[in-house]
C-alpha cells in the first residue's frame, strides 16, 4: 500500500517515512545551470513548496550525512552535482504573513517574520557560525545583513529560498472580494520594508555572502513592481525543461494507478476509469509553448489517489473543499473591461483565445487602467491557472489558450450562472 503525502510538502518527512514521491530530482542539475537567481511561477497548490523543500534538503550542509538516505534512490542521487550539501539554507514563506490591516501593520508582521527566520537560521547553524547574529527587532533588513556578515566568516555561502513571494501582496491587491490597491502600493513605497528587503537581497548577491536565490509564486505582478530594486531574477517558468517540474506526467500516473489496482485486487477496468476521471478533472496544464505534453495538478491527484486506495472507489467530490480553486479569481478578473467577453469566449471555446505573446511584465498601475488589452486579461487568467497553453494557430503561429480541464470549467460555469442570475451579464 502507498502512503500518499496529500497535504504534505515536507521532503524530509516524505523520504524518511516512505511516503509516495514522484522523483523530480533530475531537474536539480537543470536548475543549477539555469542561473543563480531564478523565478518559477505556477498556479496555487501546484507543488511549489515541496519543490523548495527538496532543494533545501539537497543543498543543506547540515544534511550532508543524510544524503544517501534522502536521495540515494532518486535520479540525482545516482549522479549528484558538486554543489550538494554545500550551502547554508534559509527559507522565507510569504504565505505566513497575514495581509489584514493597514500597510504599517503588515510591514510590522513582515519584519517580525523575517526576524524569526533569521533567529531560526542562527539556531540551526550555531555550530558552524563563528560570529553571533544580531537580531534588530525594528529592522529585519539589518538582521539579515548581520546574518550575511556571519555567513561570510564561514567557508559556506547562503542559498535563499522564497516561497509564495507574492502571496500576501496578491491578497492585498485583490482584497476580500474587492480591489484594494492603496494598501498594496503603500507596502511597495520607497520606504516600504518589502522593497528594502529585496534591495538587500540583490546587493547581497554581489559578494556579500548570498550565492543563489530561488523564488516561487503565482504571477509576475509583484516582481514587476519591485523591478527598480530587484531586477536580477531570471524567469524559468516557461522553459520547456521545467514544464513538468511541478506536475505529474501521464506515464507516472498510469504506473501508480496500476500498482494500486494490483494491491487492492481491483479490475483493470476500475483502474482505467480512475485514469479517465483524473484525465478529465486534473490534467490539461501546459506551461511552455515548445512542449506538447500536458501535466496533472499534483495536489489534487494525491487527494484522489489517497481516497481511491483507501475506499476502492472515487471521491464523490473531485475537488477537496480545503483545496478549492477560489472562484474569486474569476470575480476579480471580471472587473476589468472586456474580461466578461473573454470569460464567455473561453467557456465557449470558439473562436479560441489567442495571443502573439504572453504578458510577463505588468504591475499594479497597469492593472488599474480603465481599459485593458486582451493580452493582459488572458495572461492573468493563465497565471491564475484558469487558462493554459493549447499550442499554436496554424497560419499566424499565435499562442492558443483554453480552459485546462473539467474542474476549472466548473468554476467558469458557476461564475456565468451567478452573473446571469444577478443580471450582471448581458450575454
Amino acid at each position: 500500500m502507498f502512503k500518499f503525502p496529500y497535504g504534505n510538502s515536507d521532503f524530509y518527512r516524505i523520504q524518511t517515512n516512505n511516503y509516495f514521491y514522484v522523483d523530480r530530482s533530475r531537474h536539480i542539475r537543470l536548475i543549477e545551470d539555469a542561473g543563480d537567481q531564478l523565478l518559477f511561477l505556477r498556479p496555487r497548490r501546484f507543488g511549489k513548496s515541496l519543490l523548495l523543500s527538496m532543494l533545501e534538503n539537497y543543498y543543506d550542509v547540515a544534511k550532508a550525512s543524510e544524503f544517501e538516505r534522502l536521495f540515494g534512490d532518486l535520479a540525482i542521487g545516482q549522479n549528484p552535482t558538486a554543489k550538494h550539501n554545500q550551502y547554508l539554507m534559509m527559507k522565507w514563506d510569504f504565505s505566513n504573513i497575514n495581509p489584514e490591516g493597514g500597510a504599517p501593520q503588515i510591514q510590522q508582521r513582515l519584519n517580525r517574520y523575517i526576524n524569526r527566520c533569521v533567529q531560526d537560521f542562527a539556531d540551526n547553524y550555531q555550530t558552524l557560525l563563528l560570529k553571533n547574529i544580531h537580531i534588530e527587532p525594528e529592522d529585519a533588513t539589518d538582521s539579515f545583513l548581520s546574518l550575511l556578515s556571519a555567513v561570510r566568516q564561514t567557508p559556506y555561502r547562503l542559498y535563499l529560498l522564497i516561497d509564495e513571494y507574492d502571496s500576501f501582496a496578491n491578497d492585498l491587491m485583490m482584497g476580500r472580494g474587492e480591489t484594494n490597491p492603496e494598501r498594496y502600493k503603500a507596502l511597495l513605497s520607497t520606504e516600504g520594508s518589502l522593497k528594502a528587503l529585496f534591495r538587500t537581497v540583490k546587493a547581497a548577491s554581489s559578494g556579500q555572502g548570498l550565492e543563489r536565490v530561488f523564488i516561487t509564486g503565482v504571477s509576475p505582478v509583484l516582481m514587476s513592481d519591485i523591478t527598480s530594486v530587484y531586477n536580477v531574477a531570471e524567469n524559468i517558468y516557461s522553459l520547456p525543461e521545467f514544464n513538468d517540474l511541478c506536475g505529474f506526467r501521464e506515464p507516472e500516473l498510469a504506473a501508480v494507478v496500476a500498482q494500486v489496482v494490483a494491491v487492492c485486487e481491483l479490475s483493470p477496468q476500475k483502474g482505467q476509469e480512475a485514469l479517465n476521471m483524473m484525465q478529465s478533472f486534473y490534467k490539461g496544464y501546459c506551461f511552455s509553448e515548445r512542449v506538447n505534453e500536458l501535466v496533472y495538478n499534483p495536489t489534487l491527484v494525491l487527494y484522489f489517489l489517497k481516497y481511491f486506495q483507501s475506499y476502492n472507489q472515487f471521491p464523490r467530490q473531485m475537488l477537496d473543499d480545503n483545496l478549492a480553486i477560489d472562484l474569486s479569481n474569476l470575480t476579480y478578473v471580471s472587473r476589468f473591461p472586456n474580461s466578461k467577453a473573454i470569460i464567455l469566449q473561453a467557456l465557449d471555446g470558439a473562436p479560441p483565445l489567442v495571443l502573439s505573446l504572453l504578458a510577463n511584465r505588468f504591475g499594479i498601475d497597469q492593472m488599474l487602467k480603465t481599459t485593458q488589452s486582451n493580452q493582459f486579461i488572458i495572461s492573468l487568467l493563465y497565471y491564475l491557472g484558469m487558462l493554459t497553453l493549447d499550442g499554436e494557430t496554424e497560419e499566424l503561429k499565435q499562442l492558443r489558450f483554453k480552459i485546462p480541464n473539467s474542474l476549472v470549467r466548473k468554476f467558469y460555469v458557476e461564475y456565468v450562472l451567478e452573473m446571469r442570475l444577478s443580471g450582471n451579464l448581458d450575454h
